[in-house]
């Protein structure tokens, strides 16, 4: 299949049109045309090369919406003209005993991400969702409620997702306590979440800037960071954290404000922090633990969760074109939403 997508040709993050041919049907494939793609901070880690080196030219993007144009002969929840869902995977062994627990992003063979992983089968290298089609094993595609906005819902394949994980994995529900470091794209989804399981929801940021918009998600308000007093005052009162800032930072900050057997999970940072004092762990018997997105049973929960209590990321809505501008926000951290591409406005013709 003939399409286009937006392509990183070298670790510098700017993006140009790029023609290339999808697989040819699996008897177990679904063939999609893309609608809407989500734009993830980890988008623009990949493509500079924060994360190591890449299979350049690279399309991005792992949070896809889009309408189903054929599937393979051995295709069974799905047809032509359904709309459907990709998150950031697309295989796994399915044979090892995560897969079996429904935990396939941590097979342990090794998933194949969305895109810049070799394909199981073929060795091609995969090509995300910054572009027109998209074609994917069916286990590894998801439903979409017909009650979601499908251009507000790609986000969630992502950032719903994984904030959604470690808020079930740590049984968060009515009367937790949770703090929410970083009100960016999962931040806001992980407020929205929390609110909606019951919790009491603290946003803890560097300023209260962004007040209004913790306050519009469900949070109580803002814990300002750089507030010693605050802090002081705010030591071992949550039950759990989820700590979503995407660069390195310094966690002791947050760790003193659990309470005892509190957890901070972190889900956004993927790669060294300050190294952390130990006396807060200690002294309070705290935890500090990492999460990774989620199975696609979960995937689909979180789905029908947002549809079940009307939940949808902040996006803005953008150009296919615009995605490098789009990237400098994200650089800056001065945004509050999710980006989303309309694909309907790329075209295949060269």
């Amino acid at each position: 299949m003939r399409t286009v997508g937006y392509a990183a040709h070298s670790p510098d993050a700017h993006m140009v049109p790029y023609h290339f041919e999808r697989r040819a049907l699996r008897n177990n494939d679904v063939a999609i045309e893309i609608l809407y793609s989500g734009v993830c901070h980890s988008d623009l880690h990949t493509v500079n090369g924060d994360w190591g080196d890449q299979p350049y030219p690279l399309v991005p993007g792992h949070e896809i919406v889009g309408r189903v144009v054929n599937v393979g002969s051995d295709v069974k929840n799905y047809q032509a003209g359904q709309h459907v869902a990709v998150g950031c995977m697309v295989d796994s062994c399915q044979e090892c005993d995560q897969c079996h627990k429904h935990s396939e992003q941590y097979c342990r063979n090794g998933i194949t991400p969305t895109y810049g992983a070799p394909d199981r089968v073929s060795g091609e290298i995969t090509q995300g969702g910054y572009s027109k089609h998209i074609v994917v094993r069916e286990e590894f595609v998801l439903r979409v409620p017909d009650s979601l906005d499908l251009a507000r819902t790609a986000p969630i394949l992502c950032a719903g997702i994984t904030t959604y994980s470690p808020l079930r994995n740590w049984n968060v529900g009515k009367g937790s306590r949770v703090g929410v470091v970083g009100l960016g794209g999962l931040g806001h989804m992980a407020v929205k979440l929390a609110s909606a399981m019951g919790a009491e929801v603290t946003v803890i940021s560097r300023s209260n800037a962004k007040e209004k918009e913790a306050q519009h998600s469900g949070a109580a308000g803002i814990l300002v960071s750089t507030d010693e007093d605050a802090l002081e005052k705010a030591a071992s009162s949550f039950d759990f954290i989820l700590d979503t800032v995407p660069v390195k930072h310094n966690i002791d900050t947050y760790t003193p404000l659990l309470d005892v057997d509190g957890t901070l999970v972190i889900v956004g940072q993927v790669g060294p922090l300050e190294e952390p004092m130990t006396i807060p762990l200690v002294m309070g018997r705290r935890s500090v633990a990492g999460s990774l997105i989620g199975g696609i049973q979960e995937t689909q929960e979180v789905l029908d969760f947002c549809a079940e209590h009307n939940i949808h990321p902040e996006c803005k809505m953008i150009r296919p074109e615009e995605i490098n501008d789009a990237f400098v926000h994200l650089a800056n951290g001065d945004v509050a939403h999710r980006f989303v591409m309309d694909m309907s406005k790329l075209e295949v013709s060269e």
